[in-house]
């Protein structure tokens, strides 16, 4: 299977689609309207071209309503992310035929100067997890793949083009030097800061949407019970 990587912006949700086949039409062409459809469409068209029967995409793919698919989801994103045959990261505010090297805080000055994609805290695994990564710009253009554009990556990212190229296991790696990459990474509730990083660091915690700030200690509890690397003190 494929699977989308993405900022989210305007999405069509779970029960949005599922209700698509019994709405009355107004509502229907409404939703086919909206942003994240014409993503949704964009995206299977992509999968279909690359020969694959299945897609798997955050926002219409998870039941949000449901208090256990919701946590059981995030637990298992960086499974889901490490067993797709291909990742089709959409960088949507990207209009170039390539990722660029260089800051640009005229167009890019709301995310530090980059593309807004690789600002975010979830997409941290989305890059590195999956085996390969397809960059395509806002209209669906692709402008390469992660392999392939490490050199570039890594100057935007700070992850070694090593990692980059062949995932966690290339690189002895301290819990530090992971924490790093996400340091200028936001996200839009403060516990996913600590819940994006769960399947990097190979640890799972329940998820408490409210704790705030107590998500990323817990987070820290939970890697020194896995690890002896005291360079996690320095977070």
């Amino acid at each position: 299977y494929a699977i989308l990587s993405h900022r989210w912006g305007e999405e069509v949700t779970f029960k949005e689609m599922i209700g698509l086949m019994k709405m009355e039409t107004r509502k229907k062409d409404e939703v086919r309207k909206c942003y994240g459809y014409q993503k949704i469409i964009k995206s299977c068209e992509q999968a279909l071209k690359d020969g694959y029967k299945w897609l798997w995409i955050d926002t219409c793919c998870i039941d949000k309503r449901s208090s256990s698919e919701l946590p059981e989801a995030i637990n298992s994103m960086y499974r889901w992310y490490q067993n797709a045959q291909v990742c089709y990261a959409y960088l949507s505010d990207v209009d170039e035929l390539a990722v660029l090297a260089e800051r640009d805080y005229r167009k890019f000055g709301q995310s530090s100067s980059w593309p807004e994609w690789f600002m975010r805290g979830w997409t941290l695994q989305e890059l590195i997890t999956p085996k390969q990564v397809e960059f395509f710009n806002q209209d669906w253009t692709h402008i390469g793949s992660k392999r392939l554009l490490a050199p570039t990556l890594e100057v935007i990212t700070g992850i070694p083009r090593e990692v980059l190229r062949d995932g966690l296991v290339s690189k002895r790696l301290s819990v530090a030097q992971i924490m790093s990459w996400a340091a200028r990474r936001k996200t839009t509730r403060v516990e996913d800061r600590a819940y994006s990083l769960m399947g990097l660091f190979g640890v799972n915690m329940p998820m408490v949407y409210g704790e705030g700030k107590k998500a990323f200690q817990r987070l820290q509890l939970e890697i020194i019970r896995v690890s002896s690397d005291h360079s996690i003190f320095a977070w």
